[in-house]
């Protein structure tokens, strides 16, 4: 397989520049499994794990790889094995906070250049949710795109659609129903060849069943949902780069039922642009939006263009954001400080004796 079938381009040909002529080679992240990582190379397949020098100077989740990483590699063919020694510049990374307490990345994809954000129309769906997911995608550098699943199940389609239109400003949405093959030619043209896609969303919301038909065979396993709820469990245990044999690429990942998140910048001003928007027409530019006169704000809240429901998310996120920043700015002061004393402690260890 080549490497344009696996998504490289000029952009990656130009960051391995450096490493070319020295006996490494390029792959793709397929597939992490506790620090070993099985790569796409042009030779095949390798399982491969990182070199000491970068487990050493690695500060964070970011400094190793992740499924859709490109990587710089030195392979034993002959063992089908390599050693990881660099991971080249990202195009697009989709980022979450860890469950828990803990402040830390986790690294759910990366180079992507379409994120499906797949949502069920059942008891499950929830507008809060696709917001967060927005944000996020938004962030990532990959465009996103809502899919609307399960739509055989749906007696008012139309319904969810209008809920997610009111969120999701210029982002296509399309309605699916994998068992029935309904709206999977409108998704098909996103799978082009060299191009990525990853599907996103809640256990049971049918990224599988979706996978299976984009790919032609059941190449993933698929669970039915809990009663009650719709809520199902986690058919995909795992993250994993799949090449479609129609041309293009699909990253399957776990359902996340907890989505926290994990920076967001442009991102939160591109999910919420209607209130940003709404926010330059105070009449005061530093305006709280609370009981200030000439608030724009809360003037379309009281004539009901602005959802209360929508505002309050809004704030609930900013709290969030807020929070995370400053937790954040503790750990990377003392990652930064860990990370020149591995340097040091590495020019002492080559400092020729005298």
């Amino acid at each position: 397989m080549k490497l344009a079938q696996l998504g490289w381009n000029e952009q990656f040909d130009t960051h391995f520049a450096p490493y070319a002529g020295h006996g490494y080679i390029a792959g793709r992240v397929a597939l992490e499994h506790k620090h070993m990582y099985r790569v796409y190379t042009e030779s095949g397949e390798v399982l491969a794990e990182i070199s000491g020098k970068m487990r050493h100077l690695a500060s964070g989740r970011e400094d190793y790889p992740a499924v859709g990483d490109w990587v710089v590699l030195s392979p034993r063919f002959d063992e089908e094995k390599a050693t990881i020694h660099a991971i080249l510049p990202r195009m697009s990374k989709f980022s979450r906070k860890v469950a828990g307490a803990t402040t830390e990345e986790q690294i759910v994809a990366t180079n992507v250049d379409t994120i499906f954000l797949v949502n069920a129309v059942n008891n499950d769906f929830n507008v809060r949710r696709i917001e967060r997911y927005l944000i996020m995608a938004w962030e990532s550098g990959a465009n996103p795109v809502v899919i609307l699943s399960k739509a055989d199940l749906c007696e008012d389609v139309d319904g969810f659609v209008k809920e997610v239109e009111s969120v999701a400003f210029g982002v296509p949405i399309h309605v699916v129903s994998s068992l029935h093959d309904q709206g999977i030619d409108s998704v098909t043209p996103y799978l082009q060849g060299g191009k990525t896609i990853a599907l996103l969303g809640s256990s049971g919301v049918g990224k599988s069943t979706l996978i299976n038909r984009l790919v032609g065979e059941d190449v993933q396993r698929v669970n039915d949902v809990r009663k009650g709820d719709d809520r199902g469990k986690h058919t995909t245990t795992h993250r994993e780069l799949l090449v479609v044999p129609g041309g293009g690429l699909i990253i399957d990942t776990p359902g996340m039922r907890e989505l926290q998140l994990w920076e967001a910048g442009e991102g939160f001003h591109d999910a919420f642009e209607d209130i940003e928007e709404l926010s330059k027409a105070c009449y005061f530019s530093d305006c709280q939006h609370d009981r200030e006169p000439g608030c724009a704000i809360q003037a379309a809240r009281r004539d009901g263009t602005l959802d209360a429901k929508r505002y309050a998310s809004y704030q609930k996120l900013q709290r969030e954001l807020a929070h995370l920043a400053r937790k954040e700015d503790v750990k990377l002061r003392q990652a930064e400080k860990d990370r020149w004393k591995k340097i040091n402690q590495m020019q002492r260890a080559n400092k020729p004796k005298r």
